[in-house]
């Protein structure tokens, strides 16, 4: 698009600022901008880059200044994309600038650009990574003056072609002082080419084909083709027990899109769940395939991004943030386990990937599939509402049946392993089986008290014990990383005697260790997880047999499919019920139902040992007799009798900052403002608080929260609007807003 110079562009900058500013293009930029681009502006007594959204018609050009360069020779986003955009920054009420600044891949920063002769200041450059290659030349210089390593080498180019140093070096070795000779005669010439790192470098794959369908996969199936056919924007819920093979559903739906010259994009909710997806869709469509996902480097990031943008994937899949992945031709939208609480960005812009997903397929015509065994209460709902199209799988693909489940009473137990589960895992390594053992906290001991005062050691910046691990001997801050060596003394008291209370991943696989010698043990959480490609590795041992049994956090529950597995063991499974937090009954529900359903996928029945406390709960019981629908009513009538979601809206604004009376002076007067402008307005809207957050000092910072619960989203939206227009942003307090707040901690 050409621009006359007259004409104005609007842009966004990345700052916590909610409105967008208009600069003038200069006559020699005017060919090169363009909305989608990045552009260097002066913006007071800096340059920042800012983001080109439109071009501008107006009369008035006197008081604009004009941008100093532009950034890209592409376009970065779509007209479509910066629509998508602008809806997730009205929203969430966060300044357009941040969004756009998320929406792209961290490596993108990295790059260099000439600006009037001098470099920019964007940051480094080593993003855009270049190799280089040979071709023969076309020289007419005798052979007979070459030698033999050179004769050879042109030799090969010329019969085999364009070649890459790199696979020069590997045929011939050293070679670079015979190819700079080549070159000198005209023999040889060199080019540079723009090459992209893969992330599936070091990952072989073999070919899948298509599985023959059960009647209700292939019910879901027609379904979902059919609203392919359609063009137009269809959601589902794909509601299959665990073992029901929702994902073979998902890959023959999207080679049916793919088939119509049509894109896929699949959204799961951990990084540890991509090494064993990407593995069966590379089986199933070869190549084509790109990941986005915090597990890869900068550089790795920013080249899949540059591969989905032009065009040479059809298929991406990847976390939360791949959902401002540049697809374009989207024909279908897949999130995998849409109950988890992951698909929340926690901090900065609080998007929530789950509920982009059914905004982008509106916005792009597609067809949302919506997968998990324990879906939200607040999907349920949705599909009870008509809004959403129900697709069920109520048995399991192979025919096995769902695990038995015991439950072992821990009263008077000090052991974190019980004798039953104890002897079970000694029968089931004898057998060959596999086992699984949930314990969804990490470390050795949950806290260390003092035996002479009884106080715990505690974090100096967050309100939290520290947590014992014994192999780091050192006690740890699992929120800020605050870290001493344990067991050490009481700060309190000075007293040498620091006991031990509570149990975690780490304990438990010492005492197997200890009960079970022979046996092949792995541990999987957040220690043993945060090497670049560790997921696969721990996951790939499971699956190929070479590990009896796998210890683990909430990570090892989703999604993962190990045949071999037919024993499965659950710690303090009440654990979760003590959360302040109103969904922590649905949450208990789903991530037992989830690790339950680790067990018995393969030829050998399942069994599940569940040690407890008190197991009498109702998310509890309805997790052991597998009863999603009676947990679902029982669950729906708790939210309608306190007014929680489905039966309301929230929105949750947080005050923090390093002085506690400050953030107590702040949150009652955030408040008296939020009572006064809703009353103003004549708002139905439920104003709790300020109240200390349950996390109430967080690396250094006080924090308290107002939740806002209203049955209409507008008037939600009316309250927070106009507070933001009368307030006076405080200059060492920090407020955020969070619409549809997922974590109350």
């Amino acid at each position: 698009m050409t621009l006359l110079p007259s004409q104005i562009i609007e842009v966004a900058v990345p700052l916590p600022i909610e409105r967008t500013f208009h600069y003038l293009v200069p006559s020699r930029l005017s060919e090169a901008t363009a909305p989608g681009k990045r552009v260097l502006v002066p913006f007071g007594n800096r340059r920042l880059t800012a983001y080109v959204l439109a071009i501008v018609e107006t009369a008035d050009t006197t008081k604009l200044k004009e941008i100093l360069d532009v950034l890209d020779d592409e376009e970065l986003w779509t007209k479509k994309e910066l629509e998508f955009f602008r809806w997730i920054a009205s929203y969430y009420m966060h300044p357009l600038g941040e969004v756009l600044r998320t929406a792209l891949p961290a490596g993108i920063n990295l790059q260099t650009r000439k600006s009037q002769g001098n470099e920019d200041e964007l940051s480094g450059g080593r993003s855009v990574r270049h190799e280089t290659w040979f071709r023969a030349g076309n020289g007419t210089e005798p052979q007979r003056t070459l030698g033999t390593k050179a004769a050879a080498l042109l030799e090969f180019l010329r019969q085999d072609g364009v070649n890459s140093a790199a696979e020069l070096r590997r045929r011939f070795g050293q070679c670079t002082p015979q190819l700079k000779r080549l070159e000198e005669l005209g023999l040889v010439e060199r080019e540079q080419r723009e090459v992209y790192r893969d992330p599936f470098r070091n990952e072989a794959s073999v070919r899948d084909i298509p599985r023959v369908l059960n009647q209700h996969q292939q019910t879901a199936f027609v379904q979902i083709s059919s609203s392919l056919d359609r063009h137009e924007f269809s959601p589902f819920l794909l509601h299959g027990v665990t073992g029901s093979g929702k994902t073979e559903v998902y890959l023959q739906a999207i080679a049916h899109a793919l088939e119509q010259g049509r894109n896929a994009l699949v959204l799961v909710p951990e990084i540890s769940l991509t090494p064993q997806l990407v593995y069966r869709f590379r089986a199933r469509f070869g190549g084509g395939i790109a990941i986005l996902h915090s597990g890869l480097s900068d550089g790795e990031r920013y080249d899949e991004w540059r591969r989905i943008r032009r065009g040479l994937v059809r298929i991406v899949i990847g976390a939360r943030s791949a959902i401002f992945a540049p697809l374009e031709q989207i024909g279908i939208i897949v999130v995998d386990e849409e109950h988890e609480a992951s698909f929340k960005q926690a901090d900065n812009l609080r998007y929530n990937a789950r509920d982009l997903a059914l905004v982008r397929g509106q916005l792009e015509g597609t067809t949302v599939v919506l997968g998990s065994a324990t879906p939200l209460v607040t999907t349920l709902y949705a599909v009870e509402q008509g809004r959403l199209g129900l697709l069920e799988l109520p048995t399991r693909a192979g025919g096995s049946r769902l695990p038995v489940v015991e439950t072992i009473a821990m009263q008077g137990i000090k052991s974190t392993i019980s004798p039953q589960l104890h002897q079970s895992l000694v029968e089931t390594v004898a057998e060959g089986g596999q086992a699984i053992i949930f314990l969804n906290r990490r470390g050795f001991a949950t806290f260390l008290v003092c035996g002479e005062c009884s106080q715990p050691l505690t974090c100096p910046n967050c309100s939290v014990t520290l947590t014992y691990h014994r192999q780091r001997r050192q006690s740890v801050c699992h929120y800020c990383d605050y870290a001493v060596p344990a067991p050490g003394t009481c700060p309190s008291c000075g007293a040498l005697e620091l006991k031990e209370l509570g149990a975690g991943t780490e304990r438990v696989e010492h005492d197997l260790v200890e009960l079970l010698p022979q046996a092949r043990i792995l541990r999987m959480d957040s220690d043993t997880t945060s090497g670049k490609g560790s997921h696969n590795r721990l996951l790939s041992r499971m699956a190929d047999g070479s590990a009896d049994i796998l210890i683990g956090t909430q990570m090892i529950t989703k999604g993962h499919d190990f045949p071999g597995v037919t024993l499965v063991g659950v710690i303090s499974a009440e654990a979760s019920l003590n959360m302040p937090d109103f969904r922590s009954s649905e949450r208990t529900f789903q991530v037992l139902s989830q690790v339950f359903g680790r067990a018995g996928r393969g030829d050998a029945p399942g069994r599940v040992l569940l040690q407890a406390l008190n197991p009498t709960h109702y998310a509890i019981q309805c997790a052991i007799n597998h009863d999603g629908a009676g947990f679902y009513q029982q669950e729906l009538e708790f939210r309608r009798e306190t007014g929680y979601p489905p039966f309301a809206f929230l929105a949750a604004i947080g005050i923090s900052g390093t002085s506690e009376q400050n953030v107590g002076q702040r949150s009652e007067v955030t408040t008296a403002l939020l009572l006064q402008l809703k009353n103003k307005l004549k708002l139905r809207i439920e104003i709790l608080g300020p109240a200390p957050a349950p996390l109430y000092r967080l690396r250094g910072r006080f924090r308290r929260q107002i939740l806002l619960k209203a049955h209409s989203r507008n008037d939600l939206r009316r309250l927070i609007t106009d507070w933001l227009s009368h307030r006076t942003p405080p200059a060492a307090i920090r407020e955020m807003i969070d619409i549809d707040p997922v974590d109350m901690m």
